[in-house]
């Protein structure tokens, strides 16, 4: 199935009714989904090693205060099939509604002499409560366990009495099937003590390593956490969805884009720039630039970005501000899968393409103002990230890019399009950054920085209106169009002054707020400051490597 076989399932752009309440996404059965391969179907083999994904949990104990929002946190056991064991419990904070999952571990490797799971040896306890003044159900020990040589502990034990746990409370993992991990959120901290959610530290569409879901325990210390992550020693791509698989989790989860209802600068097709005008510049050859053809066959292929090619609006005055405005009626995502942390996940990467992304504003204390023209560049490519278990389906995380950087949000903390599974995104006003919710996010501290409004308006854009551009996993069974693999600039370097603009504005400022305002604004990116003009899709890192 090519490309055009894809656009059967394009959807019509419409008024779409938008519930903003916070609501968990509506539980979708692995059986909703169309046959075919190992996707969805609750268990993955990593190699001799079965893991299946829980989220229903026994609670053990919890503390009422400290951490995020001062709400303190919970530690679950997780409900274990038949068949299977623990890898270590699952903690999160107070400060959201339950919605997590962990890992749970089957032994069915052939060789008995080495198995894939082991019994501890022993435990250690790395942390109790019991001297500490906080409100709490009961004193709780943390255990970490002892594994046999050749075998490491991936997650720990927690108890509310002082005894060790039972050795066949737990199991450790065979040291080739686990990767190095790192710290990732914050679950809680008191003093020196830190728990931390761990995910592992290599990450992308080849690295192996398996997320599993618990926690490490820090204790003053900055080293690598004293658990490991799992590793997928088998095909990474084996469990991700196919083509049929592909169309129904985005008809199922496909977001729903607010646009400020002051914002100027629309999305487009690339089809619709590209054909409206938009020229092809060579250095050296700036007086004669190039129309570019359909789907850009005739920009550059090479994968470099060396500065000789550019892309910019038309040349003629009326045109170039036709098409700056963007048209949202042409406007459709691209679509890019892959796997994500070895192949347990599928992240579906949504772009969309605005022909010119406006002047940033900032916010000094009381004050806000337009930066001139700091900010402005043609062409800008936004995205956000669905990433979806492929034990089941499920929906558990969405990634708002928000430039050059970004955040992952819960599916339990997002809003949804009434009555179902589609998150609603936010674009912010002029510079198009991605947000969760309506409402100024400010890019800086202390009540400085540069302003990302957003707001519902009367133009929303169905995310769900798409094209498959890439799946490498797939093979040839999708075919990536020529623009996506021109590597160059989708608008030219602006040559203006940054110490010209600022003085323009930090006149109207105190002089102690101008420093604070300056330090903000020359430590953003020369893509956000609009000084060069921003790359396409694939040179991105997250392209082949994990969200930042």
């Amino acid at each position: 199935m090519d490309n055009c076989c894809a656009g059967n399932f394009f959807k019509k752009k419409q008024s779409l009714p938008i519930d903003t309440t916070f609501k968990l996404p509506v539980p979708v059965a692995n059986s909703s989904w169309p046959p075919g391969g190992d996707f969805a179907t609750e268990i993955i083999d990593l190699g001799g090693l079965q893991v299946s994904q829980i989220s229903t949990f026994n609670k053990v104990w919890s503390t009422h205060g400290g951490g995020p929002d001062n709400q303190g946190f919970t530690v679950f056991e997780p409900s274990i099939p038949q068949g299977f064991f623990m890898l270590g419990c699952y903690s999160q904070p107070n400060n959201r509604p339950l919605f997590g999952w962990v890992l749970v571990a089957k032994d069915v490797c052939a060789n008995t002499r080495n198995p894939t799971l082991k019994q501890p040896v022993d435990f250690t306890l790395v942390w109790n409560s019991a001297s500490m003044k906080i409100t709490q159900d009961a004193p709780v020990y943390v255990w970490l366990p002892t594994p046999p040589d050749g075998y490491k502990a991936v997650g720990h034990v927690v108890t509310i009495t002082p005894d060790k746990p039972s050795l066949d409370k737990i199991r450790c993992v065979r040291s080739d099937l686990t990767d190095q991990c790192e710290t990732n959120s914050l679950i809680w901290e008191s003093g020196s003590f830190s728990i931390y959610d761990v995910r592992p530290s290599n990450r992308g569409i080849q690295a192996p390593g398996v997320r599993i879901g618990t926690f490490a325990v820090q204790n003053g210390s900055a080293n690598p956490p004293s658990i490991a992550c799992l590793k997928n020693t088998k095909t990474i791509p084996k469990y991700m969805p196919n083509l049929q698989q592909i169309n129904a989790l985005l008809k199922v989860y496909s977001p729903t884009m607010c646009l400020h209802p002051s914002e100027e600068y629309l999305p487009s097709s690339v089809d619709w720039f590209l054909s409206n005008g938009a020229l092809l510049y060579k250095k050296g050859q700036e007086s004669n630039p190039v129309p570019i053809a359909p789907n850009g066959t005739n920009l550059p292929q090479d994968h470099n970005n060396d500065g000789a090619y550019w892309l910019d609006l038309p040349a003629d005055a009326t045109n170039k501000e036709r098409v700056k405005k963007g048209n949202l009626q042409s406007a459709k995502t691209y679509v890019h899968v892959k796997p994500a942390l070895g192949g347990t996940f599928t992240d579906i990467a949504i772009w969309v393409f605005y022909p010119f992304n406006g002047p940033s504003r900032a916010k000094v204390k009381l004050i806000s103002f337009q930066l001139g023209k700091i900010g402005e560049h043609v062409g800008d490519w936004e995205h956000v990230t669905l990433r979806v278990s492929n034990f089941s389906g499920e929906l558990w995380q969405v990634y708002f890019s928000q430039h050059s950087k970004g955040t992952w949000v819960d599916s339990s903390q997002i809003e949804f399009q009434s009555g179902g599974n589609k998150p609603l995104v936010y674009s912010s006003l002029h510079g198009h950054a991605s947000y969760p919710h309506a409402g100024l996010n400010l890019q800086g501290e202390d009540n400085i920085g540069l302003r990302n409004d957003t707001d519902k308006g009367n133009n929303v854009m169905d995310m769900g209106a798409f094209e498959l551009v890439s799946a490498q996993y797939l093979g040839s069974a999708v075919i990536e169009p020529p623009w996506l693999n021109y590597f160059r600039e989708w608008g030219p370097k602006i040559d203006y002054n940054i110490d010209v603009e600022l003085k323009k504005i930090e006149k109207f400022l105190p002089k102690n707020l101008k420093s604070a305002l300056e330090k903000i604004l020359r430590s953003l990116p020369n893509e956000v400051l609009g000084e060069e003009g921003p790359t396409g899709p694939m040179v991105k890192n997250n392209w082949n490597g994990d969200e930042v």
